[in-house]
């Protein structure tokens, strides 16, 4: 009995380990700083680090020293390459244009081979639904061009939970703009992976509420799912914090006041609610933690991601048999993600 139990450990140990542990970078201090203390838990490192424009130009690069450290340590090095500015029109000009895509491809398939990257993920956001068969063509292309090479090549793709647009105008708006412009199918068969963006459920746009809580998040990798095999589905999950307040910003429209949210990392989002002396509460259903505290008659909130939400949402990884998970971002986390 016991060499069945020893068995059964390593069996379990080795299928743990072959999750894939997918790390958005951004090109701040404290992200090269977590880099750093926990290279040793990445398999995958992904900076945003490569943007294009209408033209098909690419510019950006990745730290020198985060290629040296990633390389030293077996990381593989998947960069991002992010439509500027998340611009729409622009993005339209790029995927419709024949001669700007093939541009687009050419860099990168210079850029994998002058600095040995694993690969590229695409990270295009803000795409309208009529563009989508264009955003498909782009990626077979790509892909093509990629795997040519023998490199990988993935895409962050915004969540999405239901066939139907949703009950609301913001809704509507979200679906044709954010939402339905990827061939779900369609990129899972011309990739390896798909990144699919299990966060943002609120964001500055809407009230205050969770980044992803984890029965929406469920309902989105079940949604996922309908269109691609597990093995090609990485989950989203945030880092940080979200704090909504009410405030008048004459940088945006002189005289305007209205409620608006800012990100903070999660040691800020303590401190803050501890100067507030504001209760941190969790909502087991919801799987998040969250405070509120009164600030001259207004209330404040905050939603928290923290190493327990972190870990209620990696579950899914199991009980679907995901690939494994993508993480925006290093720097901001809660340092007991990392734990034992």
């Amino acid at each position: 009995m016991s060499r069945i139990v020893m068995v059964l450990l390593v069996f379990c140990a080795n299928a743990a380990q072959a999750q894939e542990r997918l790390w958005y970078y951004t090109d701040r201090e404290d992200s090269y700083e977590s880099l750093q203390r926990n290279i040793g838990k990445i398999t995958v490192l992904a900076p945003s680090a490569y943007f294009v424009d209408a033209q098909g130009i690419v510019w950006g690069d990745v730290d020198r020293r985060v290629r040296e450290l990633t390389a030293r340590h077996n990381v593989h090095l998947m960069p991002l390459l992010v439509n500027a500015g998340f611009d729409q029109p622009a993005l339209h000009t790029l995927l419709s244009n024949p001669d700007a895509r093939a541009r687009t491809i050419a860099s990168l398939v210079d850029l994998v081979k002058r600095h040995d990257y694993w690969g590229i993920q695409i990270d295009f956001e803000n795409v309208n639904v009529d563009d989508k068969d264009h955003l498909t063509t782009f990626y077979r292309e790509a892909a093509a061009a990629l795997h040519r090479l023998n490199k990988k090549i993935s895409i962050a793709v915004v969540h999405r939970p239901d066939e139907q647009a949703g009950p609301t105008r913001y809704h509507k708006w979200l679906f044709a703009n954010w939402r339905a412009g990827y061939d779900l199918k369609a990129l899972a068969d011309a990739g390896d992976f798909i990144s699919v963006m299990t966060y943002s459920q609120h964001t500055r746009r809407t009230p205050p509420g969770p980044n992803a809580a984890l029965p929406w998040a469920e309902e989105v990798v079940k949604y996922f799912l309908q269109f691609m095999p597990a093995s090609k589905l990485s989950l989203g999950l945030p880092t940080g914090a979200m704090h909504w307040y009410t405030s008048q910003e004459d940088r945006i429209t002189p005289e305007l006041a209205r409620s608006y949210s800012q990100v903070l990392s999660y040691q800020w989002a303590m401190n803050m609610i501890e100067r507030q002396q504001a209760k941190l509460i969790w909502d087991d259903e919801q799987k998040t933690s969250y405070a509120y505290f009164p600030n001259g008659g207004t209330w404040e909130w905050i939603f928290v991601e923290d190493a327990r939400s972190f870990r209620a949402k990696e579950a899914l990884i199991g009980k679907y048999k995901l690939r494994g998970y993508s993480v925006w971002v290093l720097g901001p986390e809660d340092p007991a993600i990392w734990g034992n």
